[in-house]
């Protein structure tokens, strides 16, 4: 059930907080190298002669090397602090992606290790934000507000990397690029760090096990969903290369793609302009189905114009489920883990992406390019039926221990700390 937001509600009541802006733009522009990675491997290597195959090595590599740092890194920014791991970590990364810019593909085996070295290394802002944001907000309700605005954001960071990328390939050169990409996200985690919530912010104090954030029954079983929902998108990227191919007309593509994130925005902020009541992992069950539903259709593959139309309705719940989905980790996640379990949701979510862009391939080739947006619509269907079938423990949150308690709880902690000590220093 929803109600419209108060007057004072909206976005810009999220960014008008403290620190709530410089939060925001300082982990977009950080995630920079990560958001344009794939595309920025691949220019450079075609730059430097190299074959698409060696291409998609390589961003498979940086992939696989990311998916495991994230949550790695979520954990040590949880046991150590933000600024601690968070710098050190897009500095190591960004030295990885010079490496590769400044000795090329000459020796295959330097070029695996430096994209290896700069996909372990790429800090786990994403996890770092959300778990800041009780903190600086305040309010569960501009929390929750905070969550689709993050959700929007991505989608705007998606859309204007690539731009920014192909607009200093055209300036200079994509080694160039490489290196002014991951400038900008080093000083993208600069500005985080530096801020006083990162510097105060210190997570909850947690169990010792092993497991971590995924001794939680409800959290695993969104990952398993969310699974689905990545590897619906990441067939979805395949099927339209071949829709343009089918065409012949490759600017297709990039209409298709903008669609898709245009739907995203428009979802993300209607969602965002409300308040929601009643509890979100059945909002999310909701959510998903919706999205699902809106793939299907993508299998009549019409004219361009229609297909671009489809496109829009295919992407207006991915912004809303996420944000959902992030405040669903926050309800279950186990105390002291809250970096690490939202990074283990971007980790998810982009290994799912991946293998959807791998089916996505043989199907196309084997039965047409419909088949290709059919596995979106199976994959969707499977993410719903995952909440569906895990509903007694996605309904049974760990109450008072949900990260958001603890987050609120730490920076509390924390800022005093951070002022007693300076009116020491004094």
């Amino acid at each position: 059930m929803a109600t419209e937001a108060p007057a004072h509600g909206g976005y810009l009541d999220i960014l008008r907080a403290p620190h709530a802006a410089r939060l925001l733009a300082g982990t977009l522009v950080g995630r920079l190298p990560n958001g344009t990675g794939p595309i920025a491997l691949t220019l450079f290597v075609r730059d430097q002669g190299g074959s698409y195959t060696l291409a998609g090595g390589l961003i498979a590599a940086y992939g696989v090397a990311t998916a495991v740092g994230q949550p790695l890194l979520g954990r040590a920014v949880d046991l150590k602090g933000q600024p601690r791991v968070q710098l050190p970590a897009a500095v190591l990364s960004a030295l990885g992606m010079a490496l590769l810019a400044l000795t090329g593909i000459g020796h295959l085996a330097l070029a695996y290790v430096a994209v290896v070295l700069a996909g372990l290394f790429t800090p786990p802002l994403e996890g770092g934000l959300r778990a800041l944001w009780p903190s600086v907000l305040g309010r569960e309700d501009r929390v929750h507000r905070a969550y689709a605005l993050d959700a929007v954001a991505q989608e705007v960071m998606f859309t204007v990397g690539p731009l920014l990328l192909t607009l200093l390939v055209s300036l200079w050169s994509p080694a160039a690029a490489l290196l002014v990409i991951n400038l900008l996200g080093v000083l993208g985690a600069l500005a985080v760090v530096l801020s006083e919530p990162s510097r105060a912010w210190r997570s909850a104090s947690r169990e010792a096990h092993w497991l971590g954030a995924l001794r939680s029954p409800g959290l695993l079983a969104l990952l398993g969903s969310f699974f689905f929902v990545g590897l619906a998108l990441g067939s979805i990227t395949v099927a339209a290369v071949a829709y343009a191919d089918d065409r012949g007309t490759p600017s297709v593509y990039g209409w298709l793609m903008a669609a898709l994130g245009l739907g995203a925005l428009l979802g993300g902020v209607v969602y965002g302009a409300r308040q929601w009541s009643g509890a979100p992992e059945r909002r999310l069950r909701v959510l998903v189905l919706l999205l699902a539903v809106c793939y299907l259709p993508l299998v009549l593959t019409p004219g361009p114009v229609a297909m671009t139309g489809l496109s829009v309705l295919a992407g207006v719940f991915l912004a809303p489920a996420l944000a959902c989905a992030f405040l669903v980790v926050d309800r279950h996640a186990p105390r002291g883990t809250v970096t690490e379990a939202f990074s283990w949701l971007v980790t998810t979510f982009g290994v799912g992406s991946a293998l959807g862009s791998a089916a996505a391939g043989p199907a196309v080739e084997l039965a047409g390019t419909a088949t290709g947006f059919a596995v979106a619509g199976a994959g969707g269907l499977v993410a719903f039926l995952v909440l569906l079938a895990t509903g007694r423990v996605l309904d049974a949150p760990t109450g008072s221990d949900t990260p958001a308690a603890d987050a609120r709880h730490a920076v509390g902690t924390g800022a005093a700390t951070a002022v007693h000590s300076e009116k020491n220093t004094h």
